[in-house]
């Protein structure tokens, strides 16, 4: 089973992984699309497309335009169905920073035909994920900086307060289309910036002081 670090405790088993369609107003937009503000929406990868920080990613196989979306990843600690949105931090072991790599030309195909994203989203080494922060150590976070810098440039740059979607919404609504399960991930979507990358740039995503998210492209 894969596994992410948990800093200071080990390691975290993980068992699937739920991403945020479209949850900062300001990527929508550049995308071409509109935020849903009645219902979040999401997608999915493997837990076998997770590639832990520090580790090179090779280019992905069959696209031209391999983007970069740095993202917040919520880890859920016990079984949670139904929960109120009230109660549903309690279901968070841990925080951690991501990178969503996608496979854009493919999504743009697939967004054209009205198919599915799966090739654009789920494939090896798509989920770039660094050590987990238990909850307990993460401090007060709802406001952090996000940022993602390609080759010391920044790229992306926005504030977790940004999300349409809070932590807390996003487990309540998805609480009730799946039962999360502890080692459960949730990428909870990306800021404006998104952009092409090529073998050999060095891409460091960061929230506030979680540990960075790291990879070189090869």
């Amino acid at each position: 089973m894969p596994v992410l670090p948990v800093k200071g405790q080990g390691t975290f088993p993980v068992r699937r992984i739920y991403c945020v369609g479209r949850n900062y107003a300001a990527h929508a937009a550049e995308m071409g699309d509109e935020v849903d503000r009645e219902v979040p929406f999401y997608f999915t990868k493997s837990a076998h497309a997770l590639l832990q920080s520090g580790q090179d990613m090779p280019y992905a196989p069959r696209t031209t335009d391999l983007h970069h979306e740095i993202e917040l990843v919520v880890a859920i600690g016990t079984q949670t169905e139904n929960v109120a949105k009230e109660e549903a931090i309690d279901a968070v072991f841990g925080l951690a920073c991501g990178l969503d790599m996608t496979r854009r030309d493919l999504q743009a195909a697939a967004k054209e035909q009205g198919r599915p994203w799966d090739t654009a989203k789920d494939f090896d080494n798509a989920a770039i994920i660094g050590p987990i922060t238990p909850i307990a150590d993460a401090g007060i976070w709802g406001g952090l900086p996000i940022q993602l810098r390609v080759n010391d440039m920044v790229v992306q740059d926005a504030r977790l307060s940004d999300m349409v979607w809070s932590v807390r919404e996003i487990i309540a609504d998805l609480s009730t289309l799946y039962t999360l399960q502890a080692g459960d991930l949730i990428m909870m979507g990306t800021p404006a910036g998104v952009g092409s990358v090529n073998p050999g740039d060095q891409l460091v995503g960061s929230i506030g002081a979680l540990d960075p998210v790291m990879t070189k492209i090869v």
